[in-house]
């Protein structure tokens, strides 16, 4: 770990992740906590950070676009019969504590904040484990309680008129190269099959990089991934995929996804393996 509130994951002693607590953005990107960079173990970056297609892209976190209408996501709000459009309305994630924190991970408290009022508080779990020589896996669990009196619900552009635009929620920006990485799943190949789908793991596999992806808990594979490699490689577990996630006050919402970050452009076998060691699939 580093200084006061940055702390670096390590694996086997090598650092992987460093994770920003307190990040200083302008408030259209949303500010919050996230993990960049995330590295191999032999050193290769893997994710990005405001890339200049989507500036509000910052690495590994938890994003939402859509709290009642506060923009955790960044950037423009997608408006039923509108479209994308510049609002007011973006939230930020407030680093409150760490409860526990060690070389190979954390478990941080944060408050979800609207303009004038607190909505969610949030639980962040945070573990990096040595998987092979060369590959490790990161654990991320999130837990959203509605602190408010009243319901909330979590939706996305999907669910507010957009076919297809289902992000929100666990979401990783991965490093963008001269070629589209290839993504892929147990019985599924390409963006187009495999966007909007349910599967137990997928892979993204750039040059000389892959990420595997897994919901760990049933309740997060339920979730449809949500892909994208053509216009930017990115991976997300989508809360809201086709209909608003309620949240009664008092409830929790909570969500597990581990992500094997390996050297090398993995196979399916490979790939397979891989995930399966590090969650029990």
């Amino acid at each position: 770990m580093t200084s006061n509130d940055t702390p670096v994951l390590r694996v086997a002693g090598r650092p992987v992740g460093r994770y920003v607590t307190r990040p200083e953005l302008p408030a259209r990107l949303s500010p919050r906590p996230y993990l960049h960079p995330v590295t191999t173990l032999a050193g290769t970056a893997v994710t990005e950070l405001s890339p200049a297609d989507h500036t509000h892209h910052l690495g590994v976190g938890v994003a939402v676009p859509d709290v009642e209408g506060i923009n955790f996501w960044g950037g423009r709000t997608y408006v039923r019969d509108q479209g994308p459009t510049e609002l007011d309305n973006h939230g930020v994630q407030r680093h409150t504590s760490f409860q526990l924190r060690d070389p190979d991970g954390f478990v941080e408290e944060l408050r979800w904040v609207a303009p004038g009022a607190e909505l969610l508080r949030e639980r962040r779990t945070v573990a990096a484990t040595e998987l092979t020589d060369s590959a490790w896996a990161l654990d991320f669990t999130f837990s959203l309680t509605n602190v408010t009196q009243g319901p909330l619900s979590i939706g996305s552009p999907a669910t507010n008129g957009r076919p297809g635009a289902a992000y929100g929620g666990y979401f990783w920006r991965a490093r963008k190269e001269s070629e589209a990485p290839r993504v892929f799943t147990a019985g599924t190949e390409g963006e187009a099959g495999i966007h909007g789908t349910r599967a137990d793991w997928l892979a993204l596999a750039g040059s000389t990089w892959t990420l595997v992806f897994a919901g760990a808990t049933e309740q997060t594979r339920r979730d449809p991934w949500f892909v994208r490699t053509a216009e930017y490689p990115g991976v997300g577990s989508s809360l809201a995929f086709d209909e608003r996630l309620p949240i009664e006050p008092g409830d929790t919402v909570v969500r597990r996804i581990v992500t094997v970050v390996a050297d090398g452009r993995l196979d399916r076998d490979g790939a397979a393996a891989l995930i399966r060691k590090a969650v029990n699939l």
